[in-house]
């Protein structure tokens, strides 16, 4: 049975049934990869704080609109409901409520 190439790429270190050490944890010691280019661009030359004032009104804007739908209709529900009960227990401490509902 031939080895995977995962077992066969590594370190220089004989170690284990097919001679190579893959290396420690997140290190594999295996060869450098080719092919692989990366740019950067220099720590003065960003600027970190770019579009931020407009991603965060058309994000806020966003979100909210995709909330509205969830917490309005029960908020406006509990806010009549809330509103209904303080009038009724106003009413029921007056003195017309209190001979409304006396039980003389």
């Amino acid at each position: 049975m031939r080895p995977t190439q995962v077992l066969m790429g590594g370190g220089e270190s004989p170690i284990g049934k097919h001679g190579k050490f893959l290396g420690g944890w997140g290190g594999f010691g295996g060869m450098p990869q080719k092919g692989i280019i990366s740019y950067t661009l220099s720590a003065n030359k960003q600027n970190p704080l770019a579009g931020v004032a407009h991603a965060a009104i058309f994000n806020t804007w966003r979100r909210f609109s995709a909330q509205v739908l969830y917490v309005a209709p029960p908020m406006i529900f509990f806010y009549y409901a809330m509103s209904w009960a303080v009038e009724r227990n106003h009413y029921l401490n007056s003195k017309a409520g209190r001979q409304e509902f006396s039980e003389e």
